[in-house]
């Protein structure tokens, strides 16, 4: 049996050699990478470089063409469905935008993963529940009965966390989740991602590009160039890497105004 001491220095996340390519085009290869947990890690690269394609496939959604990736300890790949579905309750999503359900409410979006996974909880706690994890992600209860046309940009993305965090996971997976909110809106949802991490003891994986919230909120950065993370380490230690496309991203105008406030968000 593992001591609590090696359960937390095994990575969460452990992916190993992955290769995954669509056509003649390929994304990944031999990419390797691990997530520890209790961690906010940034994905970040350039346009084509696959941060979503990796995401989709640590969650099983892409199946690689080569390599392993496990979660927990536990392969991936090799799961049955029914043994993926239980895997699948231990992790929650958002997608760009919040990626709601358009003809469902927010409750009965937030409640859908609890339908799903929990299908013999009682409808009242289920609604109980909900409002709960609205109210979580910085929503009014009036919002739980709106539609997703009904709500602003900032307002979707809150009620995607909501869902994402509905049947408590150890781990969420946030895909570009500040893009195309401005700069207050995407520091209080910066913000968010922080106290959330904090008070539930989340593992984020987090694909961004966001200049800011790498500075605010990550504790690591992975970069994706050349098929594979390049480089994973620290905002301090990534401004050091010798490498065109890092030192650019890292230096360039947008890093100077995200680097002119040291504070991090708490």
């Amino acid at each position: 049996m593992k001591s609590a001491a090696q359960d937390i220095d095994t990575p969460i996340i452990k992916v190993r050699g992955l290769g995954k390519s669509f056509g003649d085009h390929v994304v990944h290869e031999g990419l390797d990478l691990d997530v520890r947990r209790g961690e906010i890690i940034g994905i970040v690269g350039g346009s084509g470089t696959g941060k979503s394609v990796l995401l989709q496939q640590i969650v099983g959604l892409l199946t690689p063409d080569a390599g392993s990736i496990e979660v927990f300890g536990e392969s991936v790949q090799s799961k049955t469905a029914e043994e993926y579905r239980q895997l699948r309750r231990r992790w929650g999503v958002m997608f760009q935008d919040g990626a709601l359900f358009s003809s469902l409410t927010v409750r009965q979006n937030v409640e859908a993963p609890m339908r799903e996974q929990l299908k013999d909880l009682p409808e009242d706690l289920r609604e109980t529940l909900a409002g709960i994890k609205v109210r979580m992600v910085g929503l009014e209860e009036v919002a739980l009965a709106k539609y997703p046309s009904e709500l602003s940009g900032g307002m979707r993305k809150r009620a995607g966390f909501a869902r994402a965090i509905a049947l408590d996971p150890e781990i969420v997976f946030l895909d570009e989740p500040t893009a195309g909110l401005d700069p207050i809106g995407a520091a209080a949802f910066d913000t968010l991602i922080r106290q959330l991490q904090a008070a539930l003891g989340l593992t984020v994986f987090l694909v961004t590009h966001d200049l800011d919230s790498l500075h605010a909120i990550c504790d690591r950065i992975a970069v994706l160039a050349e098929k594979k993370v390049l480089a994973v380490g620290t905002m301090a230690e990534l401004m050091k890497v010798d490498h065109p496309w890092v030192h650019e991203y890292f230096h360039g105008p947008r890093a100077r105004a995200a680097l002119g406030n040291d504070e991090k968000v708490q």
